[in-house]
């Protein structure tokens, strides 16, 4: 680095050159890098030098090149960044130079900032970096420095001192600044714009045939075959190096189509171009490609609706939308217009006010018949939450699954024992006096040997298997990878509403509010005439009308069903503006005067005039309603008891309300409260639409309870107890009432009617109080207040045995999760219900359950369980949709069957996965030890012999042995996870040692023989035939089919062995194959394989008895190691460690802890 560059960094801090990124999801180190001419000239003088070999070590390892090429430096003065994530992956990223146009991108803002300001380095740059730049250009230009690392594209900010993710500068964006862009941008400021966002695209390339083929010959496993063909042609083994390049040609061609054709057809679902209608800031109007589409755009959202481009916050009407594509969730979702406040804009708080990109908007509605439905831009390409969902599946997160991990420290087991094998064989090949030239062919041979290089590819097949008979029933996997990780799940949460339970709710009745207490439950809700209940009803929805079909939540549907009132878009027969004064949205209309049964002809018409949708986090929705006329407006909220009774006044609300609700909520009715107000007349129609949610919904009147019945769907109770017989903890997370979802839990099995349930009731710190938990035994019960209350235990005592869950609150588990991070840890372990979450609690949950080293699945229906489904190890959704990226599972099975299905599944792949990695090793093995006792005599097995071993034999067992399906019941044990562990070492070690005493066996007793002859010891011939070749050759061909045989494994988690029968088959065909060649080889075959003729038919029935020999003993062996043998041989001779799992290690510390927890004790936060 030169003299000026290093007074431009003077005094560097302790983390020179690197810089921490977090995120919500991710957090990662970049660290900056300087070419350095001399440098690069090296490298390529050593590439050259080494024949590219060089060149490749850089393809397979970016980082060393980066390394190889460059100096640490500021990232201010980067060429390159290397990008270490938070699961230690390093990738690299070239720092590219635009120049731009003079101040072509805003000042934004930056918490905590002096200024509440940031500026980027887009201008002259000033003081200490205006050098820099000269030194760069010689000349002063406007530039901006940034790299595109996951589609994201990164710039440098000179405030920061880093570089920041291009969506990070419109964080800060408060709602009421959207609304100020309801202009939208001139033309000119759009194209400065695109400078600094780029197209508005999600670019999912598509390589051509060529790039594909050259990267997969690259590829470490190809290259190991192209160097193992070279090697056999060295030697002599043309038709087998002829069939394996055969294979390998075919195997890229089909690798290379399935490649390109995901390929296009991942970039065929993700491309959106379409032509929007955009406001200009002169007041025009222009239609635009979305491509050119920047934040600030003011686009015009059709009646007709439209797919949306990006993610766009909604600044006026109503919008019906289709998120299935991002959720899954099939019911469509209606969307209302962003608030007008000086609150801080975010998609996920306002998800109900933002059209996201690739949701479908079915139909629009503005409040003005001459005003256009208007959608501010806030988010393209990448930075959209389609980009994010795209951007999980073209980059996704390792899988961090021990049975992979452990997979490659075999491999480099297996090269350590081939070079160990190398030593021998020189030795043994010197004494012979060998050429050198030869002795080196043979050493390489054994490490073509020892290594299988169909290895990875033949582990995948289980998974391919499993993938394909999960799709016959209707459940589709977009990773096929965590069908493993299914086999070794341990725990699994479920959503309670939907999945469960029933979709659809059935309505019960209503509880009306009497004054001091509730009245009787009324449930012909038609006996409600002209009462305020039975108006909040009909008009506290969200539904509406598409092509004259109501749509919306099922529960609204049921809602006003009940009160037989009808939905409509207009009223024919008059002038709605001048009937209700103003605008309506829809109107419901009562049902015919006739069909009233108890009532009269009062009813009339009432007009929805602005909706503020339900949201999970507030827990309620209200609407604005106007009955025709000079009528004052009403409005009425539907929503969580708790919730609804805390914005109440509470002279409303019934002294008996807990009482009441405990009752119902316990009997396990879903139910909701009602409340109403009245406005104030003189209210125009723009007021109207400005007015504050949170002064709308304040001091409301309660009108009582509607109660709807939400049945456990009939699949539900046999699933819970079946995955509790199996050992598995179930655990519900919902957004419903503690009592009706712990009423949910007993009922399917979750918690037993005998179990002990303890309410962690915890409250956040105040004023003069720290944050604190109480344990509560007994059911909790909501207060009119709000908050969930317990009926109280007298004295302080603990559970001592008695088996006990937690339950807890989404309030309560905030409070643990910030303030009580070891206590959580605890309730965890025995936490079964956890209600009123909201989706990021949720997410936190399954997050907290993987900090304890679960393997954690999760089963919901993809709408408010997004985060959750993706956290997870194995997310499950259930859901109408086939493609929903949701989750890596989506099931068309409406229920939770689908669960044991796809565990079975995963440990039906995960145990084949196993089985074939122990039998292409032990083929290796087998193998191996063949040709170092052939090496012995300065021989070794023929070209056809090892085709027809690696093609007939292995090739066969490999691909048909991962056919077999799994077990019709789950177990209660669980597979093992990893391959370094005594069953599988202990396994492949007895067979090793077997394997090599029947061969040694064969070979000794072969050569005892009267009528053996020695091969004639030569350097230049191969001595084939030969007597101890064909001896080895009939026992190790037996060898090879018994361990297929034992290795595949039926109970407890795969059908027995006889079920695969194409498998059965195809061993019953080789077995007879190699008694043939045994007993009675032709002519011909013996003359192809390169075999000896025997006439001794005692010594071929013995060669015959070393195979059963070696059938039975392998088959004892697996049978003792499936039984416990090696652990209780192990147990005597090694200390009893604690388990590696943390869950396992607290379990058994709160095992012996009986006094915890203490009950109705007050803990305080430190």
């Amino acid at each position: 680095m030169d003299a000026d560059s290093n007074k431009l960094l003077k005094v560097q801090p302790s983390g020179y050159g690197s810089v921490w990124h977090s995120g919500t999801t991710v957090s990662m180190e970049v660290t900056g890098y300087q070419q350095v001419q001399w440098r690069v000239i090296l490298c390529h003088i050593l590439t050259v030098l080494t024949v590219g070999m060089l060149r490749l070590i850089f393809y397979w390892k970016p980082v060393l090149e980066v390394l190889f090429k460059c100096n640490p430096c500021h990232l201010s003065q980067s060429d390159w960044v290397v990008i270490k994530d938070s699961f230690n992956q390093q990738f690299i990223a070239s720092v590219c130079t635009e120049e731009i146009e003079d101040d072509c991108f805003p000042q934004l803002a930056e918490p905590g900032g002096d200024d509440n300001h940031i500026t980027l380095a887009i201008g002259v740059l000033e003081d200490d970096w205006r050098d820099t730049v000269q030194l760069q250009k010689q000349k002063e230009k406007n530039v901006i420095r940034y790299y595109t690392f996951e589609g994201l594209r990164y710039i440098w900010t000179e405030r920061k001192g880093n570089f920041c993710k291009l969506s990070d500068f419109d964080e800060m964006l408060m709602c009421e600044d959207i609304h100020k862009q309801r202009k939208g941008l001139s033309k000119h400021n759009q194209n400065k714009k695109r400078q600094v966002y780029g197209p508005n695209m999600i670019e999912v390339l598509v390589k051509p045939y060529f790039t594909l083929l050259v990267e997969e010959v690259l590829n470490p496993f190809y290259i190991f075959q192209i160097f193992s063909i070279i090697l056999w042609i060295i030697e002599e083994y043309y038709y087998y190096a002829a069939c394996i390049l055969l294979i390998s040609v075919i195997s890229i061609g089909i690798s290379l189509y399935q490649t390109h054709k995901q390929s296009v057809m991942l970039r065929n679902m993700v491309k959106l171009t379409l032509n929007v209608q955009v406001h200009r800031e002169s007041g025009e109007e222009e239609v635009i490609s979305s491509q050119d589409l920047v934040p600030g755009d003011c686009i015009v959202i059709p009646e007709d609706g439209i797919l949306v481009p990006c993610d766009v916050a909604l600044l006026n009407g109503e919008c019906m939308v289709n998120e299935s594509m991002l959720t899954g969730e099939s019911v469509p979702v209606m969307k209302t217009p962003l608030p007008i406040q000086n609150v801080i804009y975010s998609t996920e708080e306002h998800k109900r006010h933002t059209l996201f990109c690739g949701t479908q908007v079915l139909q629009s509605k503005s409040y003005s018949t001459d005003q256009q439905v208007l959608a501010v831009v806030v988010k393209t390409g990448f930075c959209t939450s389609k980009g994010e969902l795209i951007s999980s599946i073209l980059y996704p997160k390792p899988l961090g699954f021990m049975f992979y991990k452990d997979a490659m420290k075999f491999i480099i087991f297996l090269g350590i024992l081939a070079l160990i094998g190398d030593i021998y064989s020189i030795v043994i090949l010197e004494k012979q006096r060998v050429s050198v030239g030869r002795v080196l062919t043979r050493i390489l041979d054994l490490i073509t040997i020892i290594i299988p290089p169909a290895l990875p590819a033949a582990m995948t097949v289980g998974a391919i298997y499993a993938q394909d008979r999960l799709k016959k029933y209707g459940i589709f996997c977009i990773s096929p990878p965590r069908i493993n990780i299914c086999g070794k799940l341990k725990l699994i949460c479920f959503d309670k509403t939907g999945t469960l339970t029933e979709e659809g709710l059935d309505y019960w009745g209503v509880v009306l509010a009497g004054g001091k207490n509730f009245d009787p439950i009324i449930q012909d809700t038609q006996r409600l005439v002209s009462s305020r209940m039975l108006h909040a009803l009909a008009t506290c929805h969200s539904v509406t009308l598409l092509n004259n079909r109501p749509i919306g939540d099922p529960l609204d549907l049921k809602m006003i069903e009940s009160t037989g009132w009808t939905l409509s878009n207009e009223m024919p027969d008059c002038d709605v503006n001048a009937t209700f004064g103003m605008k309506v949205l829809a109107f419901m209309k009562p049902p015919l005067l006739e069909e009233h049964t108890f009532g009269s002809n009062e009813e009339t018409v009432l007009g929805i005039l602005r909706r503020f949708p339900f949201s999970s986090t507030l827990q309620r929705m209200s609407v604005i309603t106007k009955k025709p006329g000079n009528s004052s407006f009403e409005v009425y909220m539907k929503g969580a008891p708790e919730m609804v009774a805390s914005l109440c006044v509470k002279e409303t609300v019934p002294a008996d309300f807990s009482g009441v609700l405990r009752c119902y909520a316990k009997d396990g009715y879903r139910v909701l409260g009602l409340a109403y107000k009245t406005l104030s007349l003189g209210i125009t129609f723009e007021t109207l639409h400005t007015l504050e949610r949170n002064s709308v919904e304040s001091d409301m009147t309660f009108l009582g309870f509607l109660i709807m019945r939400n049945i456990l769907k009939p699949e539900t109770k046999p699933v819970i107890d079946n995955l509790i017989r199996a050992d598995f903890r179930t655990v519900m997370v919902t957004g419903d009432n503690m009592l009706t979802a712990l009423n949910v839990a007993r009922n399917c099995g979750m918690v037993g009617l005998t179990d002990k349930v303890i309410f962690a009731n915890a409250s956040p710190p105040s004023f003069d109080s720290p944050a604190c938990v109480k344990f509560q035994l007994t059911d909790p019960a909501p207060d009119e207040n709000g908050t969930e209350q317990l009926q109280q235990q007298p004295g302080n005592y603990s559970l001592e045995q008695s088996y006990y869950h937690f339950a807890l609150n989404g309030n309560s588990f905030a409070v643990i999760y910030d303030y009580f991070p070891d206590l959580l840890q605890k309730i965890l372990l025995r936490g079964t219900v956890y209600a009123r979450m909201a989706p990021s609690q949720k997410t936190q949950l399954v997050e907290s359950l993987q900090k304890l080293e679960y393997i954690v699945g999760m089963c919901g229906d993809g709408a408010n369980d997004c985060g959750a489904l993706k956290a997870a190890d194995a997310g499950i959704s259930l859901s109408e949709s086939e493609a929903s990226v949701a989750s890596p599972f989506t099931s068309k099975i409406d229920n939770i069957e689908c669960i044991p299905m796809i565990i079975r599944e995963g440990r039906a792949s995960l145990i084949t996965s196993f089985g074939v990695f122990k039998y292409m090793a032990m083929y290796s093995m087998i193998q191996f030890v063949s040709v170092l006792i052939l090496y012995t005599i300065n021989s070794n097995l023929g070209d056809w012999q090892y085709l027809y071993f690696d093609l007939v034999i292995t090739t066969t067992v490999a691909i048909l042995m991962g056919r077999t399906g799994p077990a019709k019941q789950l177990a209660a044990q669980r597979p093992v996870g990893s391959l370094i562990n005594i069953t599988i070492l202990g396994s492949l070690l007895l067979q090793t040692v077997l394997v090599v005493l029947i061969q040694v066996l064969a070979y000794s007793v072969t050569t005892t023989q009267s009528w053996f002859v020695p091969a004639s010891i030569s350097s230049t011939s191969s001595k084939l035939p030969n007597y101890e070749n064909t001896a080895l050759f009939c026992v190790s061909g037996f060898q090879y089919l018994i361990l297929a045989t034992v290795l595949s494994k039926g109970q407890p988690f795969r059908k027995p062995l006889y079920s695969n029968v194409l498998f059965l088959v195809a061993l019953v065909l080789l077995y007879t194959m190699m008694i043939f060649l045994t007993i009675y080889p032709l002519q011909f075959v013996r003359k192809i394989l390169q075999l000896m003729f025997i006439d001794d038919m005692k010594f071929k029935l013995l060669l015959l008895v070393f195979a059963a020999l070696q059938f039975f003993i392998s088959f004892l062996f697996e049978l003792a190691i499936d039984n416990g043998f090696l652990n209780a041989c192990k147990r005597p001779l090694c200390k009893k460690k604690s388990s590696k799992k943390l869950y396992k290690r607290l379990e058994k510390e709160l095992c012996y802890n009986l006094a915890w927890p203490r009950l109705n004790e007050i803990i305080y936060a430190e």
